[in-house]
């Protein structure tokens, strides 16, 4: 049985959410706060093994709730929102950052086409953060953290050329993103491009949220524009993406893969197709193992390739698939990431490429 503590200061939207979280047999509501002041007080009563956060509360809001639970008594927390407003969601990831796991919309009501729908996705999340060991939140990333000896030898393995660099992340890669952008130099000389599995919505407000500390342009991915160096660019939600041979972005309507859509093994098998060894790919923390073939795949036609580390991952589910694969060159805490990825970067200018 999974205990959930609701916090919410909409009272009928708490009853809704004890309604639609209480019916799944799994899953007991112990309690419930209005605002984050008593969330705290509940958590360190019911001792929950997940909590539903609102955002916007009286008194205290759930981004400070979570930066003090994610302190004090460490829990997996679901951020679950009735907006969408790029602006307010900047604040959600800010509470990922802080420790959150997953950011959601509420689910519609009772007679909406999408009840079952979006509370089958709440009650599914909830149950699978419950899985989730979370631990006190990471220190603040020093930018200025040297680069390991053996990282800097690692540049042995750089193709001649590095045109492309891609990403795939899933359950708590936002704040690791964020930690890499905010990494990369502004003359960073190569486009990169991202896979964020995340519930739909959100996207815009994401992205937002990253550009606000990268020294890098951050969009989201339209169809048919033409790759620049030094942008980056987030997969939409509900489509896969693909670069195609003319150095352009596709976005197709394409069938799922791995259950997702969009999918880092169809973004990685078109790199793969259309730049083969001239490409940098990396696998973040995230559920499942979307990516970790094709990881390998690009490895083999001589790609540099990493994985985030097990400490540092709040799931190490894909990163892990892909250490068992042989699929990383390296594997990389979130502050050494940017690092590598210029070094890898400079390392192409140096080489007249």
């Amino acid at each position: 049985m999974i205990n959930v503590l609701v916090v919410e200061d909409s009272p009928a939207v708490r009853e809704f959410l004890i309604h639609v979280l209480g019916a799944d047999p799994g899953i007991r509501v112990v309690g419930t706060a209005h605002d984050g002041e008593e969330a705290l007080d509940a958590v360190r009563r019911y001792r929950p093994d997940v909590i539903t956060m609102d955002i916007h509360m009286p008194n205290m809001d759930g981004l400070e709730a979570t930066r003090l639970i994610m302190e004090t008594d460490p829990t997996p927390i679901v951020i679950v929102s009735g907006s969408t407003d790029p602006h307010e969601t900047a604040m959600m990831f800010r509470a990922m950052e802080a420790g959150a796991l997953a950011v959601l919309m509420r689910p519609n009501g009772i007679g909406h086409p999408d009840h079952e729908t979006t509370v089958q996705e709440l009650v599914q999340t909830v149950k699978l953060m419950s899985e989730v060991k979370v631990v006190r939140r990471w220190p603040r990333v020093r930018r200025d953290a040297p680069v390991p000896l053996s990282m800097k030898m690692g540049l042995a393995y750089t193709p001649a050329k590095v045109r492309i660099v891609a990403i795939g992340a899933s359950t708590g890669g936002p704040p690791v993103l964020h930690t890499i952008l905010a990494g990369l130099p502004k003359t960073f000389p190569v486009p990169v491009l991202i896979v964020q599995h995340m519930a739909a919505g959100f996207i815009q407000g994401f992205v937002e949220w990253l550009a606000q500390s990268a020294s890098l342009p951050v969009h989201v991915a339209t169809h048919g524009e033409l790759l620049l160096p030094g942008h980056v660019y987030i997969a939409p939600d509900e489509y896969q993406m693909k670069v195609e041979r003319s150095g352009k972005i596709a976005l197709t309507r394409d069938a799922p893969e791995n259950g997702l859509r969009p999918s880092v093994s169809y973004l990685f098998r078109s790199i793969a197709d259309n730049y083969g060894g001239d490409a940098v790919a990396g696998l973040l923390t995230g559920m499942g193992r979307d990516g970790a073939e094709e990881l390998r795949l690009l490895k083999e036609k001589g790609a540099v390739t990493f994985a985030q580390d097990k400490d540092s991952s709040v799931v190490h589910g894909m990163p892990g698939a892909a250490i068992r694969l042989d699929a990383a060159t390296f594997v990389l805490p979130p502050d050494k990431i940017a690092a590598v990825l210029t070094n890898l970067a400079n390392h192409r200018s140096k080489n007249g490429a």
